[in-house]
């Protein structure tokens, strides 16, 4: 299986890395193709969108018309040999008037309907990365339904589609799941073995794996921070803190959620109560923590992290995205 060139930081650029059940479960996929659409959550920075430029290019091998966009940062790999389908996903990524995202994240589904319909392509692929921040949350299930459609109604007989699409919006999940439209998934940050070979892969002096590994919890996005920061934690927090405004979420708490929040950095399951729902809804709205699903292999793409693991902030019904974002609450706490 041939994999793709990724920039993980800049100027430093390898192979995809690891995910090797994930590419698995994408060659299932591909065997039978998908009744629903699978629709994938995890946190920010932990590869998804690698993933999915992965996996477009594995379904490509393996015979699939592979429409890949990244609707909020206007970007789209189109496996075809059909030049119509490019200059139109070009042409949608240079409108100016502000609603481009919307846009390329509704053509890929018009596209597919032509590749199906107008050049009879029998093995089509459509894989979205981030089209509920486009479209707004309020209209997420309703973009999953569009692409149930695609292979509930096709405009023509086909022998086999794959949708997928990803996004980091973890409220989205409740909009999806009111519906059987799609089939929800997970992914979490990356197995520890994996994360290894990706730090191997960035260049000069370093700290020694374990400590970055439990700065980072094996998020790559975070690993590339550390490493913009020149491995240096306090600043690499300190950039985080100021930059998501930390501080200001943290006084528009009451006394009581911030008490709740302090409990919660020791251990994110104390969030997983009646009356502290609100607090972990806002936090799960502004990226900071994940409602994290059963351990069941079905319900997860790749690995799923571990039931419990205080010292990465992952509990069993909740967790932090990384420890920086833990770390981050926990001083702006302290200064608040």
């Amino acid at each position: 299986m041939k994999r793709i060139k990724l920039e993980i930081a800049p100027g430093v650029e390898t192979e995809f890395v690891d995910r090797d059940r994930a590419l698995a479960q994408v060659v299932e996929w591909a065997e039978r193709g998908t009744r629903f659409p699978v629709v994938i959550f995890g946190p920010e920075g932990c590869g998804k969108t690698a993933f999915l430029r992965q996996a477009a290019a594995v379904l490509r091998d393996l015979g699939y018309d592979a429409i890949y966009v990244d609707a909020a940062h206007l970007h789209f790999t189109a496996h075809t040999d059909v030049a119509d389908v490019v200059k139109r996903l070009i042409d949608a990524t240079a409108e100016t008037s502000g609603v481009a995202q919307l846009k390329l994240a509704n053509l890929a589904i018009d596209i597919v309907k032509e590749l199906l319909a107008r050049w009879g392509r029998r093995k089509v692929a459509i894989l979205i990365d981030e089209a509920f921040q486009a479209i707004g949350i309020e209209k997420a299930g309703i973009y999953v339904k569009s692409l149930l459609n695609l292979i509930e109604y096709p405009p023509r007989s086909y022998e086999r589609i794959v949708a997928i699409a990803a996004t980091s919006e973890g409220l989205s999940r409740r909009e999806i799941s009111r519906h059987r439209w799609g089939r929800l998934m997970m992914m979490w940050n990356m197995p520890k073995e994996g994360f290894q070979r990706l730090y191997e892969k960035l260049p000069g002096p370093k700290p020694p794996f374990e400590d970055v590994w439990r700065w980072t919890g094996g998020n790559p996005s975070a690993l590339a921070v550390l490493y913009e920061n020149k491995w240096r934690w306090d600043d690499a927090v300190r950039a985080f803190l100021e930059q998501r405004g930390v501080a200001y979420i943290i006084r528009s708490l009451t006394p009581t959620e911030r008490a709740w929040l302090e409990e919660a950095v020791g251990d994110p399951d104390t969030l997983f109560a009646r009356e502290k729902m609100g607090l972990l809804n806002k936090l799960v709205e502004i990226n900071m923590v994940a409602e994290v699903m059963g351990r069941y292999q079905y319900l997860w793409v790749d690995e799923p992290p571990p039931e419990r693991d205080p010292e990465l902030g992952v509990g069993r019904n909740a967790a932090w995205q990384t420890p920086i974002h833990r770390e981050a609450v926990r001083r702006a706490l302290r200064e608040v």
